[in-house]
């Protein structure tokens, strides 16, 4: 799955059962790639929040992280702009750690745009 083009991209590709690889970049100046361990249950958990929070019919602020605590390699805040949602993107390869980590804006994903992406995440892990 990607969100974003152009300038600001985040990429959560499985690697194998419990092994994500997490690529993310801004304007080709700052970049992250590194590996995430994430049981099944934890990706199809934060597949199924996102897509709570992206159906809900308010079409408000909300952030959702990867995993409650435990080595959370990744959060992302969605700011409600027009008829979809723009994204602060937090990546800590080494957990949640405030000295090795890069935050990075990803410009507005129409709302049914992201609703198919991570629908089709969700639906592909819950197989």
């Amino acid at each position: 799955m990607r969100l974003g083009s152009g300038g600001a991209w985040l990429e959560l590709v499985q690697a194998d059962e419990d092994s994500w690889r997490v690529t993310a970049d801004w304007c080709s100046s700052l970049s992250a790639d590194f590996t995430a361990y994430l049981t099944r249950e934890e990706a199809v958990d934060f597949a199924a929040r996102m897509l709570s929070h992206l159906r809900a019919s308010s079409g408000s602020r909300f952030t959702a992280a990867v995993t409650p605590g435990r080595n959370n390699p990744l959060v992302l805040s969605a700011e409600p702009v027009g008829d979809g949602f723009a994204f602060l993107v937090r990546l800590t390869p080494n957990g949640d750690d405030d000295v090795c980590r890069l935050q990075m804006e990803i410009d507005p994903i129409d709302a049914a745009e992201l609703r198919g992406m991570f629908d089709a995440l969700h639906a592909s892990l819950a197989l």
